[in-house]
């Protein structure tokens, strides 16, 4: 089972947060999908194919562009997941029913803090008024608002009197909106926001019945512990269902990490096909072959700050040391 997941339309956002990294916005040209579909098709049973990288939907014709990746995925079909475009819904009027008409019980909106937390955090001016108001409209068409908040050393307090926010909703509009924070991966975008990253004991005790998965969240301080003796090599099975993140520009990649240089599989339209398509199945790639020289305690002990109290996942502590490592290569 192969996914591909294709930049052909951009973004309107340049979120702070993001996993994947800055790319430019470029539009594919419309004849993209059938190019990449003719690619794969030859060694692959199953392909679903998705239009939309980033923003969902980023496109005019949204509604054609998803039956278009209906259409030309190969025995199976795209899900539609809890994912909608903001800059959409408060833009189109038929955007909402269009949602409806595919199946759409849910929509998550990230949020970073108040109005100019959340304009700079999304990269433009308007960002938090568009998602109070994307939240309204969902509600009144019967879709439930998830909100997903980023929380880190500076925004806390915002954090915080959005939660009240959102139980003032789901006490007067919507019971069944739901709310949920976390840290996030320390990986692309968000990387970069390591030095502001949430200490474990400045986490406000209020906030801990909703956030997500608590009882795993550990200090950076407690990972390096915990790997220090690990002798193990990063392992990033590829298995038999694989997902690919496939840039306006053809690159190739997995969609385990960000989309930088050290993860690049190669390129569909310069790489040779059936060496690119071996590499992709067998994890043949430059990345995955210098990791399997390194341990992971010997990258806690080169980038971890022992001391630090940051909170992380153990995964994600693991992916940060990776990238740090890879970052260092020439």
């Amino acid at each position: 089972m192969l996914n591909v997941v294709v930049d052909m339309y951009g973004c309107p956002n340049r979120c702070l947060h993001c996993w994947l990294g800055h790319m430019p916005n470029k539009k594919m040209p419309e004849d993209s999908d059938k190019y990449i579909m003719e690619y794969f098709s030859p060694y692959f049973n199953e392909i679903a194919y998705y239009s939309w990288l980033r923003e969902p939907d980023f496109c005019d014709n949204y509604k054609e562009r998803w039956e278009r990746d209906i259409e030309i995925s190969k025995n199976t079909v795209p899900n539609r997941f809890e994912l909608a475009s903001f800059f959409r819904i408060v833009r189109d009027d038929k955007y909402i029913p269009f949602l409806k008409s595919v199946g759409v019980k849910k929509v998550q909106l990230t949020l970073f803090g108040l109005q100019s937390t959340q304009d700079r955090y999304i990269g433009r001016k308007g960002a938090f008024k568009e998602v109070m108001t994307a939240t309204e409209k969902i509600i009144e068409n019967g879709i439930i608002p998830r909100w997903q908040c980023f929380i880190n050393e500076e925004n806390i307090e915002e954090i915080l009197e959005l939660y009240e926010m959102a139980k003032e909703i789901k006490n007067t509009k919507c019971p069944s909106l739901e709310f949920f924070v976390h840290e996030g991966s320390c990986d692309g975008e968000n990387k970069k926001l390591y030095p502001i990253r949430i200490r474990k004991q400045n986490i406000p005790e209020s906030l801990i019945p909703v956030y997500m998965d608590y009882n795993e969240i550990l200090t950076e301080r407690e990972c390096i512990e915990i790997l220090k003796n690990d002798s193990n090599a990063p392992h990033f099975p590829i298995g038999d269902d694989i997902t690919l993140n496939i840039s306006n520009e053809f690159d190739v990649y997995y969609n385990f990490t960000n989309i930088s240089k050290p993860w690049k599989i190669g390129n569909l339209k310069t790489s040779d096909q059936d060496t690119l398509i071996n590499n992709i199945l067998t994890g043949n790639t430059p990345a995955l072959n210098t990791l399997k020289q390194c341990k992971y305690g010997e990258l806690a002990e080169t980038y971890g700050e022992k001391l630090s109290e940051k909170a992380f996942s153990l995964e994600d502590y693991k992916m940060y040391i990776v990238n740090c490592y890879l970052e260092q290569l020439k």
